[in-house]
């Protein structure tokens, strides 16, 4: 009888506890839907740091902040969205839109093939490029059988080179498994989040203009590079070392940014 009271006692725990969750992101919703976006802002960070994040919940912040006016931290949360789920294609629509409104002053023409590659494979999660590995692997095997044990000069032409051709995928399948991964555990990408920001060739505020780099504006993303704190203003500031393309690299201070 105990026993009993005590499992009913949990379920009713947890039930609770999930009506607590969808009540937070049904009323951040409806704060959304009355245009109260500071409200909804509030209650579905609280959720977030409550309830665990997702991609949909990280979906909706963005649409919040971009409600908001804050394109930095609407682009950092699409990005954010897209990393725990690539195929989020609501996610990535809104990302290219409010990319197109950020005034960004870096030239991406040189990395325009490199971007288009990383976004074709990072359009799959790791686990979906090793599920195509393997299957790519399986059906190697069986060409390879065929190329073997059949007689007919076209089947094992077929076996032969569609053999080859599928181990080939199978690898690059596996490559890209492990750039993806090794992509979500980086956590090396960030997004300048105030209006503009100017970079120094330093870690520490540019005292002239021969320490100024380069000028960021909101929502550029940028690669990390390094990083250090400098103690030396008595402030313990952090620094990042960043590049912004192939060519442009610099110092940016913590606060201007926020990591993927």
């Amino acid at each position: 009888m105990k026993q009993n009271i005590f499992v009913f006692a949990v379920v009713l725990l947890i039930s609770a506890i999930s009506s607590h969750a969808q009540s937070l992101t049904d009323q951040a919703a409806d704060a959304y839907n009355k245009d109260d976006f500071n409200k909804a802002l509030e209650l579905y960070l609280k959720a977030a740091q409550e309830d665990g994040t997702s991609s949909e919940l990280f979906y909706n912040i963005g649409n919040t902040y971009y409600k908001l006016d804050k394109n930095g931290m609407a682009i950092l949360y699409y990005e954010r969205a897209i990393l725990l789920d690539p195929q989020n294609d609501d996610a990535r629509s809104n990302l290219e839109f409010v990319n197109e409104k950020a005034n960004l002053n870096i030239d991406k023409g040189a990395t325009y093939w490199k971007d288009s590659l990383d976004e074709l494979v990072s359009g799959f999660t790791s686990s979906m490029w090793g599920w195509i590995g393997v299957a790519s692997f399986l059906l190697f095997i069986v060409l390879l059988v065929v190329y073997i044990f059949v007689d007919t000069v076209i089947l094992r032409k077929i076996g032969f080179f569609g053999g080859g051709i599928v181990l080939i995928c199978s690898i690059l399948a596996n490559v890209c498994a492990f750039y993806v991964k090794s992509k979500t555990e980086a956590h090396n990408q960030a997004i300048v989040v105030v209006p503009s920001v100017t970079l120094s060739t330093s870690p520490r505020q540019p005292k002239d203009k021969t320490e100024e780099a380069f000028i960021l504006n909101e929502g550029t993303k940028v690669s990390v590079v390094d990083s250090v704190t400098n103690t030396a203003s008595g402030n313990n500031e952090k620094w990042y070392n960043v590049k912004a393309d192939d060519t442009h690299r610099a110092w940016i201070i913590s606060s201007a940014m926020e990591i993927i």
